[in-house]
């Protein structure tokens, strides 16, 4: 753990807990080249500045990760988080200084299993941003968790669906990726595959009462890559389908970028 390259003070890091305000990306670090790099710097830019009104150093950034992956593992997921240990309760609305923690953690080195997955009714605020505010999305993971199942898939109000509590969801129907129109955190994962893809993007509002028409469903997230989706609620899938070979295999030749 180093904040702005440094092991950061208790105070530091109490922020964390007492303010919970600031925002993170995380990114699988693979010989120290990551998939999507300058979208990821690229999505703390743009959240730095929505959240501090304040501009963040990519270079600096870049430089911080690339030290805290000194004597890591190969493969490492390293999280960027953002925020100002000098904000507080009551001085949440003066000028920021924002700060750069990273940590990081061992990663898999087996493909991740299937996710079965528990339908909920909830939105996470300002879902294009990917916020520290992670509250209400852990509490629904822990109740799915407690009743059985891997994750959450979220709802909106009208029933449509969005995204996994820390993945996005696609779907294939027809031979086809069909992703869920929703507001939504934007991924790096996905949208790599959606650059990569032979095929145009295609995204439509989604329902549970859409999902027996679905031939394969899965996941995608930064650190665990393409991941199948076994279930939702009643309704299941066969986690072997040929598509899941072809994007794993997609998004491995996608180059990685040197940190």
């Amino acid at each position: 753990m180093q904040l702005n390259g440094v092991p950061p003070t208790m105070d530091q890091v109490k922020a964390l807990a007492l303010t919970n305000y600031g925002h993170f990306t995380s990114m699988l670090t693979e010989d120290g080249r990551v998939r999507g790099l300058s979208l990821h710097l690229q999505r703390l830019a743009r959240d730095c500045r929505l959240l501090f009104d304040a501009d963040l150093d990519i270079d600096q950034v870049r430089n911080y990760v690339r030290q805290a992956l000194v004597d890591q593992a190969p493969r490492t997921v390293a999280r960027v988080t953002v925020y100002d240990p000098g904000l507080d309760l009551g001085t949440i609305g003066s000028d920021a200084a924002p700060h750069v923690l990273v940590t990081t953690r061992a990663a898999s080195t087996s493909d991740p299993g299937p996710l079965r997955l528990q339908a909920a009714a909830y939105r996470r605020e300002m879902a294009a941003v990917k916020h520290i505010g992670l509250f209400g999305a852990l509490r629904c993971r822990r109740t799915a968790q407690r009743e059985g199942f891997d994750d959450v898939l979220f709802l909106n109000q009208d029933g449509t669906i969005s995204e996994i509590a820390t993945s996005n969801i696609g779907f294939v129907r027809d031979g086809s990726i069909v992703w869920p129109r929703s507001e939504w955190l934007t991924g790096i994962t996905m949208t790599l595959l959606n650059q990569a893809l032979d095929e145009p993007i295609h995204s439509e509002p989604l329902t549970l009462k859409d999902l027996p028409a679905m031939e394969f469903v899965f996941a995608t997230n930064a650190a665990t890559g393409i991941r199948p989706v076994a279930s939702v609620d009643d309704h299941s899938w066969p986690v072997d389908h040929a598509v899941l070979k072809q994007l794993r295999e997609l998004y491995a030749d996608i180059p990685a970028e040197q940190i």
